[in-house]
This record gives C-alpha cells, sequence and structure tokens, in this order.
C-alpha cells in the first residue's frame, strides 16, 4: 500500500464554518457508473463514424476489425498489472500512484504530466471535430456559425456540470451513450441477421479476423487508429477515490469496460464491412474520405439499412457523442489535477472540493486548459478538423501509449522491490503488455505523419512534445524532504 504524509488531512468542516474541504464523495458510484464514463471518453459513435473509414481506407482494409480485436487483447494484458496495482496502492491518481509506487514520486509526476497532456489534447482535439459539426448542421440550415462559438457555449456547460455532483454525470453520460449504442447495434443486428443486408454484401469471418487479412494493406496505422479507439479506458482507477467497494469495482469496471469496447467495436466495424462487402468496402471507405466527409461511409450504411432517419438522427446523435466525450474527459483530468495536489505536485488550492464534493477548483483549472488549447486554432482561422481535431488526437495516442509503457515496467519493478505475490500478475502479463505496447509505440511513432495528416515538420514538433512533459514533471516534482521546511 502506498501512502504520503503530503497529502492535506481530510476535514470535517463544512464550507460555512471553515476552510473548504478537500474530499471527494465516497461511495457515489458503482461498476456501471465507470463504466458508462469509460464508454461515454470512447465516444462510440465518434470512433465509428469518424475513424472507421480511415482505418479501412488507409489502413487494412477489410482486416480492420480484427484490429480492433488485436488491440483489444494487447490492453487485456496490461490491464491484469493494471487491475494488480489498483488492489495493492490506495491512492488517487491511477497511473500516477502506479508509477510512483513503481519508480518513484518523479518518474511517477513526470507520468501524470503525461496523463494530462494526453487527456487535454485529445478533449481538446474532440471541442475541434464538435465544433464543426454543429457549424456543419447549421449550415445544412442555412445558417453560418463559425465552429468556435458552440465549442465556447459548450466549455461553459460542461464546467457546471463538472462542478456538481458526479452521480449527475454518470447519468447524463449514460442517457447519451445509450443513444449512441443503441443505433449502431440496431444496425448491426439487422446486418447479422439478414446475412450482409440488402447492399450486396455479405458475412466473410475470415476476411476480417484471418491473421493474413489483419496484416493486410498498412496494418499498424490500423492498430493506431484502434488504439484510439481504446482511449479512457484507464480512467477507471482514476475514479477510484468516489467508487463503492473501490478493490472490486475498479477489477469489475476496467475488465468489463476493455471487454465492452473491444467487442462493440470489432463487431460493429465487421458489419460495416460486410454491409459494403470485403472487395467493396476499400472503395466505399475511399470515396467517402476524398469527398471531404468521411462519415458518409457510416451514415449511409445506417439510412441504407434502418431508413432515412437514421442517418439524420446519427448526425445529431454524432454531435452527443462528442459531448458525452468531452464531459468524461472533463471529469477524468479533474480528478488527476486533484490528485497531484493532494500530494503537492501541483497547487495545493486544486484539491479543494465544493458542496457536492466535486473538485471545483480544479474544473475550473481545465476549463482554463481547454480555452488555452482551442483558442490559438480559432484565432488564427485553421480548420478545427484537420489542424486541431488531428494533430491533437495524434498526439493524445502517442502519449498515451508511451505512458502505458511506463505503467507496464513500474508494474513489474514494484513487484520485485516489494517481493509482492503474483507471477501472472505482476511479472508476466506487464512483461508481456509492455514489449506489445513498445511494438504499438513503434507503429505510432514512424506512422505519425499519416495519423495526423500533417507534414514532418508538424509531426516531429507534436512529438517532441511528449518527452518534454514528462520531464517537466520529472523536475518540478519535489521531493518531500523539501517540503518538510515549508
Amino acid at each position: 500500500m502506498i501512502t504520503d504524509e503530503r497529502a492535506p488531512q481530510p476535514t470535517s468542516r463544512s464550507h460555512k464554518s471553515g476552510p473548504p474541504t478537500t474530499n471527494l464523495k465516497t461511495g457515489a458510484i458503482g461498476v456501471l457508473g465507470i463504466l458508462f464514463f469509460v464508454l461515454s471518453a470512447q465516444a462510440p459513435l465518434t470512433g465509428i463514424a469518424g475513424a472507421l473509414p480511415l482505418t479501412v481506407f488507409l489502413g487494412n482494409g477489410a482486416g480492420a476489425p480484427g484490429a480492433y480485436l488485436v488491440i483489444g487483447i494487447i490492453i487485456v494484458l496490461f490491464a491484469v498489472g493494471f487491475i494488480a496495482m489498483s488492489r495493492r496502492v490506495q491512492t488517487k491518481g491511477a497511473f500516477y500512484a502506479y508509477v510512483t509506487a513503481g519508480l518513484g514520486r518523479r518518474m511517477g509526476t513526470g507520468s501524470a504530466w503525461l496523463a494530462l497532456l494526453s487527456y487535454a489534447t485529445v478533449q481538446a482535439a474532440m471541442y475541434g471535430l464538435y465544433g464543426a459539426s454543429i457549424s456543419a448542421l447549421f449550415a445544412g440550415l442555412g445558417v453560418t456559425i463559425p465552429w468556435w462559438i458552440p465549442v465556447l457555449l459548450t466549455i461553459v456547460l460542461i464546467q457546471v456540470l463538472g462542478s456538481l455532483n458526479i452521480e449527475l454525470g454518470a447519468k447524463v453520460l449514460a442517457v447519451l451513450v445509450g443513444c449512441e449504442c443503441a443505433i449502431l447495434l440496431a444496425f448491426a443486428v439487422v446486418i447479422l441477421v439478414t446475412g450482409g443486408g440488402s447492399h450486396g454484401g455479405s458475412l466473410d469471418f475470415a476476411a476480417s479476423f484471418s491473421p493474413s487479412a489483419i496484416m493486410a494493406g498498412a496494418p499498424g496505422v490500423a492498430l493506431m487508429f484502434a488504439v484510439a479507439s481504446m482511449f479512457g479506458f484507464e480512467s477507471t482507477a482514476i475514479y477510484s477515490g468516489e467508487a463503492k467497494d473501490p478493490k472490486r469495482t475498479v477489477a469489475r469496471a476496467t475488465y468489463l469496460s476493455v471487454a465492452v469496447i473491444a467487442t462493440f467495436f470489432s463487431f460493429v466495424s465487421w458489419m460495416f464491412v460486410s454491409y459494403y462487402g470485403a472487395d467493396h468496402v476499400v472503395d466505399a471507405a475511399k470515396k467517402a474520405v476524398v469527398s471531404g466527409d468521411s462519415t458518409s461511409f457510416v451514415f449511409d450504411a445506417l439510412s441504407g439499412t434502418l431508413g432515412p432517419w437514421a442517418g439524420t438522427v446519427a448526425n445529431i446523435l454524432l454531435i452527443s457523442s462528442l459531448f458525452a466525450g468531452i464531459l468524461a474527459f472533463h471529469n477524468g483530468i479533474n480528478r488527476y489535477l486533484h490528485a497531484l495536489a493532494s500530494q503537492r505536485s501541483l497547487p495545493v488550492r486544486l484539491s479543494a472540493t465544493n458542496r457536492h464534493q466535486a473538485p471545483h477548483a480544479a474544473a475550473w483549472a481545465q476549463t482554463i486548459m481547454a480555452i488555452v488549447l482551442v483558442a490559438p486554432f480559432a484565432i488564427l482561422g485553421l480548420d478545427p478538423v484537420l489542424t486541431l481535431f488531428s494533430w491533437f488526437s495524434g498526439l493524445a495516442v502517442a502519449a498515451l501509449v508511451t505512458l502505458y509503457v511506463l505503467c507496464s515496467l513500474a508494474v513489474v519493478v514494484y513487484a520485485v522491490r516489494n517481493r509482492a505475490s503474483g507471477i501472472w500478475q505482476l511479472r508476466i502479463a506487464p512483461v508481456l503488455a509492455g514489449l506489445l505496447l513498445l511494438g504499438v509505440l513503434w507503429l505510432v511513432v514512424t506512422n505519425f505523419t499519416a495519423l495526423i495528416g500533417g507534414e514532418l515538420v508538424t509531426a516531429v514538433l507534436l512529438l517532441a512534445v511528449v518527452p518534454i512533459a514528462f520531464l517537466v514533471g520529472f523536475v518540478t516534482e519535489r521531493h518531500p524532504r523539501e517540503l518538510l521546511h515549508e
């Protein structure tokens, strides 16, 4: 178990009678609540409508569903050690806590900065696509609205929701995620039952899941997009301080979220491949991407299977999907900032909670962070999809995979130093996961220019931010002895 004498001591005084508390509300969220936060971070409809056409066209074609399954297996291996640490290291902060327990506070704080970089940039990326989607929706009605206006209004709304109790956030996300999953599953079931639908496609398991299919074309690009689809599963541990029976809840929510995400994306993407047919799906994806509206690859299939209403509803749900993802990452970042402030790796005032026992001070910091990341793209008049969304999505994936590798190493070192039992959970699984994730990281780096759709110079500058963020955290972390004189 890891403890820290630097953390502020809990206080029972109310906000009216004394200083603000720093305690989060315990027992506020269960397995399903955490699962909805994780699924919201995935933004299922965004992952399918936004990434699947590119995965098929630029990646491995009909083998895209298999790529999702492969990454799912790698993440399950990683989750074994991750969960083992959640049961032994009882403190907030997830990656920060686990890397600290294994590799020391400086490495832990460096990893926390990587986590903040990853979550903050993917949230900013989602803001870009969100603003562009709303602007396009209004343009279809003959009304011109700059993309940054709905983004600014939504940042305010997210700030309000992020400062309320976590049960409300979970309920909001449950509704939004339920709607977007329902329409995708309705489509998938129809295609499965009809054997490919009326479009002329057919069910061909080998064309999508055989080793040769998975390794066809550019499998590295497909695996990168698959990693992006798994983004945020580790947030299960971030909510441990507010979970009911944390040891069991975090483990169950983690395994359940990984299984649901991998199965969902693999199955639904296979049904889209089946709709177009394995021999024609690449041409269909290429046509959609080249047209400038890659989402038509998915929305046309929905309309052709469920009726014209489905395409219209899906367009609206894409916006709600992005909103749900933005809110989920806002909550995750809040709790990372709160954990770091509680450990005094950030100003302690950020650990303050309000009457809802929500980290409202951290929420304000996160909101300012979002504005700072989005504002330059609006001021310079850059395309929110081709720059903000593409650049920051790639940066977020690179930072997150690096974080996974560090965490895998930390699990093994922790087990050796503490002579902890659990050969499979604390040694074999983390080593296998670490090696496989190093391979994924290599693919991300070598294919980064394609991933962000930018130039080499842009790719190098963005990738350089990853080690810089880690070093900032590593260098600024103070040794406990330094704090004794405060």
